[in-house]
């Protein structure tokens, strides 16, 4: 039987770190997977602290679904891991940054990451 789902690719999109899609595209949606704070262009944390993380969380989250012919301004839902409870204001300001028009429904459980990861973000979006 054939998948009934596409794995987009493209340029820009940031490097993988197990065996999983960046991006599968299903029934008109994009479904992303979680995207830490980590710079593509050398695979490593973008910064220690929360802010410089969660700009590259999201700026990697926008390439991906650039690559995959959509955008932030698609996203209809996103579920954002932190490390610390502390760090949610920042991530408000932020998201009200990055989706600053009808922001999409959220979810924002607090997790463990490895290697000093502080944020990941997932999210659902239209095709």
């Amino acid at each position: 039987m054939a998948a009934k789902h596409e794995v987009p690719t493209g340029p820009g999109m940031p490097k993988k770190l197990g065996p999983y899609s960046h991006v599968t595209k299903a029934g008109g949606f994009l479904f992303v997977s979680g995207q830490a704070g980590m710079d593509p262009a050398t695979g490593r944390l973008a910064g220690p602290d929360f802010e410089a993380q969660a700009r590259q969380a999201f700026a990697n989250l926008s390439a991906i679904l650039k690559a995959a012919g959509s955008g932030l301004d698609q996203v209809v839902k996103t579920t954002v891991f932190l490390t610390d409870v502390e760090n949610f204001p920042k991530l408000n300001e932020l998201y009200a940054e990055h989706f600053p028009v009808n922001p999409p429904a959220r979810s924002t459980p607090t997790v463990q990451f490895p290697l000093g990861l502080l944020i990941s973000i997932e999210c659902i979006a239209t095709a």
